[in-house]
């Protein structure tokens, strides 16, 4: 089934009671026991599993093509789940280039579980061997990156990760299923921020993770959404779902935008560097260009000309790009990363990160000629 169908029917079915065929949103926090003492609707308290949630899950499942989703209330909550299953075996293994909240979990929480961390550029196989020589449970990457727009090979890093027994998690949020499909290439897990290109709309919050096989992992997370309990509501859910039908048109739009904004912005005398991987100068073209399909995604970072203040200064004059954080909505935002991330930021102090909506390529251009200036 093509993904376009996958992304209108998986997980859905017309309401059993009215014929609806949108799902109803159920806000119940508790379900009724049978007679017997068993509970028929398969449901029994809202923390540990909801009609809404469920649906959710099944798509994003269907549309990673893996065996189990597990959602969680926040992109955040997703990524921490997958660490709590891994800590207790040993050592995680992440790539440098990532989302600052990522780092800042690995860096605070995750070491008072007794795991060790380390950091290694997973674009570099031979340094991600020796960090895997030293024994992991977990290889955990992002492809493209945050927010430097790195491409890891997904096949060579589950090779690695494979030989020496260690689980290969893939932050696919960049890329989204429409793009970028990690299982396909030997990923073990794989987790979105729902709160990006799935929810699309900048309206909800959330995460999710998707197991590539039934067994110890997927149930492992299972139990853990339920016992930490950091689970999405079911209107998160309902949102959600209202916005995946439109998932594949959105993405593609928006990277087709990013690839032409990007082109824009190679050529311009104020800006030092364009990190885009639709660009054939970008040092992970090649790999990008076999991993994923239809677009290279919707988020670019660029260096601007003067430093700091001047990036600042960018961002100050543009009239159609929002100044906010986060990405995948339909309107495109601009922000001064290493200014938001704090003290630990190893992001360049001129980079600004663009993540390009549904706008008219040509505007958003002009935006950004604009503000850049001449």
């Amino acid at each position: 089934m093509k993904v376009e169908t996958l992304a209108i029917h998986a997980g859905r079915e017309p309401d059993a009671t009215s014929g609806g065929v949108r799902e109803p949103l159920q806000l119940s926090t508790t379900f009724e026991r049978g007679a017997d003492g068993s509970y028929p609707h398969g449901y029994f308290y809202a923390r540990s599993g909801n009609p809404n949630r469920a649906s959710l899950e099944r798509a994003v499942a269907a549309l990673e093509g893996g065996a189990e989703a597990v959602a969680f209330a926040s992109g955040s909550a997703a990524t921490l789940a997958v660490f709590a299953h891994a800590a207790p075996r040993g050592r995680i293994v992440c790539s440098t280039d990532c989302y600052h909240g990522t780092g800042k979990q690995l860096r605070e929480i995750v070491p008072r579980w007794g795991a060790a961390v380390e950091f290694v550029d997973t674009t570099d196989l031979a340094a991600v061997q020796r960090a895997l020589g030293a024994g992991a449970s977990l290889l955990w990457f992002e492809t493209p990156s945050n927010p430097l727009l790195k491409v890891s090979d997904i096949a060579a890093l589950a090779e690695l990760a494979h030989a020496r027994g260690a689980l290969l998690g893939c932050d696919n949020t960049f890329a989204s299923p429409i793009l970028q499909r990690p299982f396909s290439f030997g990923a073990d897990v794989v987790m979105h921020s729902t709160t990006k290109y799935l929810g699309g709309h900048s309206d909800v919050l959330g995460g999710i993770v998707v197991a590539r096989e039934s067994g110890a992992t997927a149930s492992g997370l299972r139990d853990y959404q339920g016992t930490a309990g950091a689970v999405p509501s079911p209107f998160d859910c309902w949102l959600v779902m209202r916005s995946l039908p439109t998932l594949p048109y959105r993405v593609r739009a928006q990277a087709a935008n990013a690839l032409a904004v990007a082109g824009f912005l190679l050529s311009h005398r104020r800006v030092e560097k364009v990190f885009y991987p639709g660009l054939a100068g970008h040092p992970g073209h090649v790999i990008a260009a076999r991993q994923m399909q239809d677009g290279f995604g919707g988020v670019l970072s660029i260096q601007v000309a003067g430093g700091a203040e001047a990036a600042m200064a960018v961002a100050a004059r543009v009239q159609l790009f929002t100044r906010a954080t986060s990405l995948g909505g339909v309107e495109s935002l601009i922000e001064h990363r290493a200014s938001m991330e704090g003290p630990h930021t190893g992001t360049p102090q001129n980079l600004l990160r663009l993540s390009i909506g549904l706008e008219h390529p040509s505007d958003l251009i002009a935006d950004l000629d604009q503000a850049l200036g001449s």
